[in-house]
C-alpha cells in the first residue's frame, strides 16, 4: 500500500472519523475520539441510524452481513464471519446489520434472502453473495472482490 496513502477509519465504538497512513493500519491503531481500538478482529453491529455514518467514515471495503437472529443459515455464518474479521482485518471492516431491526437498509440493498453478503467501496456496492459457506470460501471471495 502507498506508504503516503492516509484512509478514513470509522471507529467501531463511537464511529468518529480517523485519519490512519495506510502502512500504520496494521499497528493497533486508537481513535482520537474514545481512545478504544480501530480494529478488535470483530464485525461492528450497525443500527440503521450508524450505517449511513460509519460508512461514510471509512475509506476501507466495508464487507456487509445482511442477517436476521431467527434465520438458521445466519446463525451458521456467524462464526465464519467472526473468523473472517480476525483474518481480514484491517484490510477491510466487516459489519452486521439485522434485517429485522434495519429494514429501511434491507429494503435499499435489495436483500431478498439471507444470509447475504455485500462489499461496499465508498459507500456503492461491487460485490454481492448469499448463503451460507465455508470459511476459505468466504475470504476467498472477499479477497478476491476488494
Amino acid at each position: 500500500m502507498d506508504r503516503d496513502l492516509i484512509l478514513n477509519v470509522a471507529c467501531p465504538h463511537c464511529h468518529a472519523a480517523n485519519r490512519v497512513p495506510a502502512h500504520r493500519l496494521g499497528d493497533a491503531p486508537e481513535c482520537g475520539a474514545c481512545s478504544r481500538a480501530l480494529f478488535e478482529g470483530h464485525p461492528v453491529e450497525l443500527a440503521e441510524a450508524d450505517f449511513e455514518r460509519h460508512l461514510a467514515r471509512c475509506d476501507l471495503p466495508v464487507v456487509v452481513d445482511f442477517w436476521a437472529p431467527w434465520c438458521g443459515p445466519c446463525r451458521a455464518m456467524a462464526p465464519v464471519f467472526e473468523r473472517a474479521a480476525r483474518e481480514l482485518e484491517p484490510q477491510v471492516r466487516l459489519v452486521k446489520v439485522n434485517t429485522d431491526e434495519a429494514q429501511a437498509l434491507a429494503e435499499r440493498f435489495d436483500i431478498r434472502g439471507i444470509p447475504t453478503f455485500a462489499i461496499l467501496e465508498r459507500g456503492e456496492e461491487v460485490a454481492r453473495i448469499s448463503g451460507a459457506m465455508s470459511p476459505a470460501r468466504f475470504v476467498e471471495w472477499v479477497r478476491a472482490s476488494v
